[in-house]
């Protein structure tokens, strides 16, 4: 897609990176992360309205820390150094940076020093989020200080004439509580970005795209059920009509029902035909006695891609695959976005096998989930089913570490059933970002009746987030986990023993595989 304004985030390894390309978003505005090491020729062909340093971990004074090859202070747009990004400013325009006496992680109180431009609109003080081990202790001439805390002397610089500023806090997290003013302050009052981002007119531009690239051919879209490949779906409908060819394959890692849903649902509420190709004979006979996670995720890919291609040549105006990748995927999958190391294969990303004669197109490529969900609202898709849990590509093979087998599935799929359906009851569904059950490759020791018994047992995971980036467990009630454990030991042969998953991302990941 071509942006009129764009603001570039420079990544230097922190975790929140992905956070500040959301909350400029929020704010109006299209944002993008690049690799810090990007070259000078890359970064002016993006023609960006301004520069947001990131944070990071590394100490700008040590040994291979994370520096631009470039004056990235010289290309004539406001810069504005974030936490490493403001250690960046001060260490290279002459200013110093030491290893704090007393390192700071968590909250604190910063007091505004000036309220003209970057803090415009705020209090004498504001509650920020603070995490470094060093601090600038000598601000680079032609600077003046703008902000400072009981701790950090210099907690926030700027200089007007070169538009450069910086602060020691991380605005992008929520618990700064003026974050999102700052930052919308900086893209709109200092960089003069004018507020346009939104879904209206990402729908508008992308279905411009899509016409532009498609011309008269079909498109071949790979249709999940899930959130994002169902927005893709509507969006490309809206764009090139009977040109899409919707396909949807029962790989066998679907959830109960799930796939006569689909079907059911593209009919009724789209007025869209869907062809059902029904794959899992083929997906179980090559997953079996595969434990590898990323083997599986492989197999799976292969398996999707193989049968696409297949389906494909039964349209003969088919040029294009439409896939729902998001921007997460890309970053997570892509470790050439940064100083981030790659997490996990996103099945469907890392290209197509060149036997496979179709281009690709991933309309959300550039998308957070909260967008596409925005997206599909834009689009008068159902409240009900914009708020639909993530379900992943590889499906339930995920979700059953080891080795995979019909019976582990039809365990798992009535587990996960009963585990959502009292989550619904609850009234707790749009309160969780996703719920799963886990089958896990562990039998233990149980007593049903007079009989002893040694089963499976179930883990059930529930996490609260706004991206997938980064999640909290969700606190379920106790008397709903009760009957949740109950109704899965009772209900449901295999499982004896059920627990909950308490881990937050980091350190853990969301999915167990």
């Amino acid at each position: 897609m071509t942006h009129a304004e764009r603001i570039i985030i420079l990544d230097f390894g922190s975790q929140y990176t992905q956070i500040i390309a959301r909350k400029v978003r929020e704010a109006g505005v299209y944002a993008e992360i690049h690799p810090f090491s990007i070259s000078r020729a890359a970064l002016e062909e993006l023609s960006p309205k301004g520069i947001i340093l990131s944070g990071g971990p590394s100490s700008v004074y040590a040994e291979g820390a994370p520096i631009p090859s470039f004056d990235v202070f010289s290309m004539g747009v406001p810069v504005l150094g974030i936490c490493y990004g403001l250690q960046l400013i001060a260490h290279q325009l002459g200013g110093a940076v030491d290893k704090a006496a007393r390192r700071e992680f968590g909250r604190a109180i910063v007091n505004i020093d000036d309220t003209q431009d970057l803090f415009r609109g705020m209090s004498a003080t504001t509650e920020v989020w603070m995490s470094h081990g060093d601090h600038v202790t000598q601000i680079p001439s032609g600077f003046e200080r703008i902000g400072h805390s009981e701790n950090a002397d210099i907690c926030a610089i700027r200089n007007v004439d070169r538009r450069i500023w910086g602060i020691q806090f991380h605005p992008e997290v929520h618990h700064s509580v003026d974050g999102k003013a700052i930052l919308s302050n900086f893209v709109i009052g200092i960089c003069g970005c004018s507020a346009t981002w939104n879904a209206t007119s990402f729908i508008e531009s992308v279905i411009a795209d899509i016409k532009h690239t498609v011309g008269d051919g079909g498109v071949i879209c790979a249709l999940s059920g899930g959130v994002d490949s169902t927005v893709a779906a509507v969006l490309l409908h809206r764009a090139i009509g009977d040109q899409l060819h919707c396909i949807h394959i029962d790989s066998g890692l679907m959830r109960s029902g799930e796939s006569a849903n689909i079907i059911e649902m593209f009919k009724t509420h789209f007025s869209m035909s869907v062809d059902l190709v029904d794959g899992s004979d083929m997906f179980l006979s090559r997953l079996d006695g595969v434990e590898d996670p990323e083997r599986k995720r492989k197999i799976i890919g292969g398996a999707f891609i193989d049968l696409f291609d297949v389906e494909a040549k039964k349209f003969s105006d088919a040029k294009f695959l439409a896939q729902g990748t998001l921007y997460p995927d890309v970053i997570e999958s892509v470790s050439t976005k940064g100083p981030s190391a790659t997490i996990k294969t996103h099945h469907n990303v890392g290209g197509l096998p060149e036997k496979m004669n179709l281009k690709l197109i991933e309309p959300f490529r550039e998308l957070f989930k909260d967008e596409v969900r925005a997206v599909g609202r834009e689009l008068g898709i159902p409240e009900w089913f914009i708020e639909r849990h993530p379900f992943p590509g590889p499906g339930l093979a995920i979700r059953i570490p080891g080795a995979i087998t019909r019976e582990k599935l039809d365990i798992l799929r009535a587990a996960d059933d009963i585990y959502l359906e009292e989550i619904r009851k609850a009234g707790l569904y749009t309160q969780i970002w996703q719920a799963f059950a886990v089958l896990l490759p562990v039998r233990t020791v149980g007593v049903m009746g007079d009989e002893r018994t040694y089963e499976h047992v179930c883990g059930l995971r529930a996490v609260t987030s706004t991206d997938g980036m980064t999640a909290d467990w969700f606190h379920m009630p106790y008397d709903v986990l009760a009957r949740m454990s109950n109704r899965i030991i009772n209900e449901v042969r295999g499982i004896n023993r059920v627990v909950y998953d308490i881990s937050s991302k980091p350190p853990a990941t969301i999915e167990w595989e």
